[in-house]
């Protein structure tokens, strides 16, 4: 697709988020998998559940735009799950392996909190005042998730971790 407007870069974002939210469901029960910490893991659970309404929202936005979800691969995504994944495969204590887990799954917040805030941003110039609500509601989601982990982190994990060796 050339990029010729503000519409034709917003659309491609959007495609951007649905991507990456694919791939994070997908990649998910793996990962939830190896927890042990049982905050953490209620956390994630929750966190995939959201991540899947996401996935509807942003499939709502696509069919209101007549935009095809699945005009994009987003690679940062893959690049982050294929470090998560790395992460699994090492041979870590549980409680340093919650820690890591925390810390990648934050970068993937990390990232559909900055594409959701540029979507939205898009959406609010693009007067398409419908859609900037449903991408205000998954922002708010993500860095709501993004704070939770945060504390799990600071509160419990981080310290086990530091104490497992």
């Amino acid at each position: 697709m050339k990029l010729e407007s503000l519409r034709d870069l917003f659309e491609e974002s959007i495609q951007d988020l649905y991507s990456a939210e694919t791939q994070i469901i997908d990649a998910m029960p793996k990962i939830v998998a190896r927890v042990t910490d049982s905050r953490l893991k209620q956390a994630l659970e929750s966190h995939v559940l959201e991540t899947q309404a996401q996935k509807e929202r942003l499939e709502e936005i696509c069919e209101k735009l007549d935009i095809d979800p699945d005009g994009k691969f987003c690679r940062a995504t893959e690049g982050l799950v294929k470090e998560a994944n790395e992460l699994l495969s090492e041979d870590a204590a549980p409680a340093v392996l919650d820690a890591g887990i925390i810390a990648s799954v934050q970068k993937i917040e990390h990232y559909e909190i900055a594409g959701y805030g540029t979507a939205r941003v898009f959406a609010m110039h693009l007067g398409e005042t419908e859609v900037q609500k449903l991408l205000e509601e998954s922002l708010q989601e993500e860095k709501q998730a993004d704070v939770k982990l945060t504390v799990i982190a600071e509160g419990t994990v981080n310290e086990k971790a530091e104490g497992a060796s």
